[in-house]
């Protein structure tokens, strides 16, 4: 670059300035300096420092200090339950409740932050606690509703506690040996509750079957007090549903201890506590599940070709240890017999092959079909089968006539279907099908009434 001189031999006034301004500035000299490329140079942000919107802003707190704020503002609202939740709703904003989740729950259930165990942190120091919250509010479902309102309007406020209430609920169950008496109840109505109005998930109740709990029989009557408080928010029916979906219903004797996980002690324990409801849910459930077993191990027996006197004994016994009632188990036959074999699709053959199938074990399925119920029972099932099965709809009477003289099907019990206990399904066609059956039998017990008259 060429500098043009003053007559003196030194550079103009105006050259000397630029040259200070850029030997003087650090950084500053570049070729860019020196040439005049037409481009604008752009800002650079190093060393730049940008000012933060206020309300962009969360005040950050350590744990005490963030527990500080939440007990003076519940402490300040008093028993009004509506001045706490709006607290905990504007407060959200500026307080870090995502990091410091634990302790926010911890003080609304217990009052103060919970060491783990579940001992209380400031117990000794009164002025870190506050006496508003769930354990020292009244033992009644009123007072304990109240404090579940505000837990959902603060979970739908503030979303992304959502799961974690759901873990602190679950920590509180493991930590109710921690608790009086009156605290688990209370914890418990809470949780019946908040399960109630799906704030919490059923799942969480997996924290009852810990051990430790299960032997000293906490489990159990916290159970007891939450299901009534679920059952008084909905109805029996909504909470058998709940725990269903759950897959919880299959666990409920586990709330009891190994010698005690029967259906008589459950029934006895939840009906006395005036929840009958439930024990006749787990008696249904149970039976359920053992038929479901039995049937699997009937269908077995039946595919091996099992003896029909071994049969029997297997059935009685398990029929003697599951308290099952003969109704169900001439049922189960009956589907596990019509299971085992793979029937001819045309209509012709089908009947002569279900009768020498039915022949063969009707000496197994008169052994369970003692009792007009029973008989019932068994009558009904053929009567829906055949009309399910459509190649079976002309095999209905013949089915019923073989019964009958292999002693499986009384007289009384043909004429009580065919008067008015048999179903809706297929009804015209099977009982058109019978009456000619049905009237030589009244006949015939006509006959044996005037024979008997004549003696």
């Amino acid at each position: 670059m060429e500098i043009k001189r003053r007559g003196d031999g030194y550079p103009s006034d105006t050259i000397c300035a630029r040259l200070d301004f850029i030997i003087t500035t650090p950084g500053r000299i570049t070729d860019r300096t020196f040439m005049n490329t037409g481009k604008q140079q752009k800002p650079v942000l190093t060393g730049q420092r940008f000012k933060t919107r206020k309300r962009d802003e969360k005040e950050k707190f350590e744990p005490t200090v963030f527990r500080d704020t939440i007990v003076q503002g519940l402490n300040e609202a008093g028993g009004d339950l509506d001045a706490v939740a709006k607290f905990l709703d504007v407060n959200g904003s500026r307080l870090d409740y995502r990091r410091y989740a634990d302790t926010l729950f911890d003080i609304l259930i217990a009052g103060s932050m919970l060491a783990p165990g579940g001992t209380r942190i400031d117990d000794v120091d009164k002025t870190k606690v506050t006496e508003h919250c769930v354990f020292k509010a009244e033992e009644n479902h009123t007072a304990v509703r109240s404090y579940a309102q505000v837990f959902n309007k603060l979970i739908r406020r503030y979303k992304y506690l959502e799961k974690t209430f759901e873990e602190e609920i679950k920590k509180l169950l493991l930590f109710l040996k921690a608790f009086t008496e009156s605290e688990q109840t209370k914890l418990a109505m809470l949780t019946g509750v908040l399960l109630a109005n799906g704030t919490l998930p059923p799942p969480i109740l997996t924290s009852l079957f810990s051990d430790n709990l299960v032997k000293e029989g906490i489990s159990a009557s916290f159970a007891v007090k939450m299901f009534k408080a679920w059952i008084a928010e909905k109805d029996a029916n909504a909470v058998t549903s709940a725990l269903r979906k759950a897959n919880l219903d299959k666990k409920l004797l586990e709330l009891f201890p190994a010698n005690k996980q029967n259906v008589e002690h459950f029934s006895k324990y939840f009906t006395d506590a005036g929840l009958k409801e439930l024990s006749e849910f787990l008696r249904v459930q149970q039976s359920l599940g053992t038929r479901k077993e039995l049937q699997k191990e009937l269908q077995e027996r039946l595919s091996q070709q099992c003896p029909i006197r071994e049969m029997v004994v297997y059935v009685k016994e398990e029929m003697k240890k599951n308290d099952l009632q003969e109704q169900a188990v001439i049922g189960l036959l009956w589907t596990c017999l019509m299971n085992d074999v793979e029937w001819n699709k045309k209509e012709e053959l089908v009947t002569e092959q279900a009768l020498k199938h039915l022949k063969h074990y009707a000496p197994l399925l008169a052994v369970f079909s003692t009792q007009g119920q029973s008989e019932l029972v068994l009558l009904l099932k053929i009567q829906e089968y055949c009309y399910d099965n459509i190649h079976f709809m002309k095999s209905f009477s013949k089915i019923v006539v073989l019964f009958y003289k292999a002693d499986v099907l009384s007289e009384e019990a043909i004429l009580k279907w065919y008067k008015d206990a048999h179903a809706a399904k297929g009804k015209s066609i099977f009982l058109e099908q019978m009456k000619k059956f049905v009237e030589w039998l009244q006949n015939a017990e006509e006959e044996s009434e005037s024979e008997g008259e004549e003696d």
